[in-house]
């Protein structure tokens, strides 16, 4: 597995990703507004995708979409694909997206499912994140789906 800055060609591979987690996080493959951010956060070099070079067939392993304003960071959007979940992929993208834009003192954070949200368990998004020691925080606006959503976040020395 090879971590990489996304460029503009990985754009459709953002759009799979996206399609194999909207029964979850609600529309986002047909909504502009999504286009639009994925192309910001392209334009901006802010954006990481998981590719196997050696890998069968074409696809993202995972994509991720970050945000620095020190000392405050966020993960505006992390999806692991079917195929790659439980394989090490999310870590890596964020290890490499802290490695490449975390300043200290300061946090990271993630608005991910609350934790009455039918995706919590199934997507595994809170356990993901507590092994990375973020901590629960304040509640969240809902997502376009109606679901529950939390603040997570990490402190970062």
């Amino acid at each position: 597995m090879m971590i990489r800055t996304a460029a503009e060609q990985d754009f459709p591979g953002f759009l799979d990703l996206a399609s194999q987690v909207e029964q979850w996080f609600g529309p986002m493959v047909g909504v502009p507004g999504f286009h639009d951010a994925v192309r910001a956060h392209l334009r901006a070099s802010m954006a990481l995708v998981a590719v196997d070079p050696t890998g069968p067939g074409p696809g993202l392993l995972g994509g991720l979409l970050f945000g620095a304003e020190p000392p405050s960071h966020h993960v505006h959007w992390l999806v692991v694909s079917d195929r790659a979940r439980g394989k090490g992929v999310g870590r890596a993208l964020m290890a490499d997206a802290t490695r490449r834009w975390v300043r200290g003192p300061g946090r990271i954070e993630v608005v991910t499912f609350g934790a009455d949200h039918p995706g919590a368990a199934a997507s595994g998004a809170r356990v993901f994140y507590e092994r990375l020691g973020f901590l629960p925080a304040e509640p969240a606006e809902p997502g376009p789906e109606g679901g529950s959503r939390q603040v997570f976040r990490r402190t970062v020395a």
